[in-house]
């Protein structure tokens, strides 16, 4: 059963800050502006701002930017990366789902907390024949879906880069955590496509978020029409049975099964259809492989992230710490192109490799999880695993560099010491 999420709550329970911040919700002033404000002035910034009055000059940006929140979630769970980026730990996944307390946040700006009641998705473009504005109601009245699918950011392993291979990439350095596996619920992004009046023109459809902090002031993306297209790429507003939570891009989000995870983009607001190829950020200076082994595509400098890769890795810290004797080891496992139906591990760097068991059942667009038993001696040791997907697909044994370190995907040499 999906649980309803309360409206948007005052940014403090005090009752004079909840005064204020009704006052301030009512001239248009978000939630972060009024506690930037609130922080830099007390109850006096707040007023002036709602009243137009001029104050002195605020402190640093710095020191005000640090006094926002930047997510709703308890990060003691995660690894903080800093300006809202939490990353998971594998350990804590006990199970196939993973739950909404250790769901991965990848932020390009503070999360917003938006009024369902008040937001509106706008669908546009010269390749619709209906332009249109759904309210949350109306998206809840068409017909929903549910799915399970993992969602991963394309930086996932970034990290690797530089511990496995020696070079460094740009970038948040995520280890193995930028990585979930939910269930979602919405409506497919077809559905509202088709109310539109989508044409046979169509080429590109631009998503849009709302949140005008983040780079082009709303982070977006790109996506070929057939993509949109799909039966299984959502409008979420669901996540694990409760409404989207705001972390994750509460009132609707894109779900878009297998692709890098800056394709679901969060705090929905906007969809272009275009009859042209569009190009944006996201898909020429950034979600873009940029090396020598990676050729210019369209008005990119390299090869555009889109489809997720191959993956596996173990669900223990980096480094991990076992106690002498038997273990039971487990991690995830997870394609674009397919189920997994292998995945391997080995003790000697590769030059032999163990089957691992399939755990529990692969559902849709699921990860998979695995396990071995490892009778551990005392030492220093490196465990690798190899995953190898339905269509024939395995994790390679090196790939190029690339300068943002997206979709690396060779087998982790993970470290562990026995005592």
């Amino acid at each position: 059963m999906i649980e309803e999420q309360g409206r948007s709550r005052p940014a403090t329970h005090r009752p004079q800050q909840a005064k204020l911040w009704q006052l301030a919700r009512g001239r248009d002033i978000g939630r972060r502006r009024f506690l930037q404000l609130f922080s830099a002035g007390g109850a006096a910034a707040v007023l002036a701002a709602c009243t137009g009055m001029q104050l002195p000059a605020p402190p640093p940006q710095a020191a005000v930017e640090a006094a926002a929140p930047l997510h709703f979630k308890d990060a003691a769970p995660f690894i903080d990366h800093g300006r809202g980026n939490l990353e998971a730990r594998l350990q804590n996944m006990q199970g196939l789902i993973t739950p909404n307390r250790f769901f991965f946040v990848r932020n390009n700006s503070a999360s917003l907390d938006l009024d369902a009641a008040g937001w509106r998705l706008a669908v546009e473009g010269d390749a619709v024949a209906r332009p249109l504005e759904l309210s949350y109601e109306d998206i809840r009245t068409l017909p929903s879906r549910t799915l399970i699918s993992f969602l991963e950011c394309a930086g996932n392993h970034r990290a690797m880069f530089d511990l496995v291979k020696g070079r460094p990439a740009q970038g948040t350095q995520w280890m193995t955590g930028a990585v979930g596996n939910g269930e979602w619920t919405g409506v497919s992004l077809r559905e509202v496509l088709t109310l539109a009046g989508i044409t046979e023109q169509a080429v590109s459809v631009l998503l849009v978020g709302l949140d005008r902090d983040s780079p082009e002031e709303g982070f977006r993306r790109v996506i070929p029409v057939d993509k949109a297209m799909d039966a299984d790429t959502l409008l979420a507003y669901a996540l694990n049975g409760e409404l989207l939570p705001r972390d994750h891009g509460f009132p609707l989000r894109v779900l878009a099964p297998g692709w890098v995870g800056s394709t679901s983009i969060k705090w929905l607001g906007r969809i272009v259809v275009s009859s042209q190829q569009l190009w944006t950020r996201n898909n020429t200076s950034s979600y873009t492989l940029i090396d020598d082994a990676y050729p210019p595509e369209g008005e990119a400098p390299g090869k555009v992230a889109t489809t997720q890769t191959i993956k596996s890795a173990l669900a223990l810290p980096w480094p991990a710490q076992l106690p002498a004797g038997e273990s039971r080891i487990h991690g995830y496992a997870h394609s674009p192109d397919g189920p997994i139906v292998k995945v391997e591990w080995s003790l000697d760097a590769g030059a032999t490799w163990r089957s691992a068991e399939m755990t529990t059942p692969q559902i849709q667009y699921s990860w998979a999880r695995f396990g071995f038993i490892w009778d551990a001696q005392p030492g220093e040791h490196t465990i690798m695993t190899r995953a190898t997907d339905a269509a024939g697909n395995s994790q390679p044994d090196k790939i190029p560099f690339n300068q943002k370190g997206y979709l690396f995907n060779q087998p982790l040499p993970h470290p562990i010491r026995v005592a």
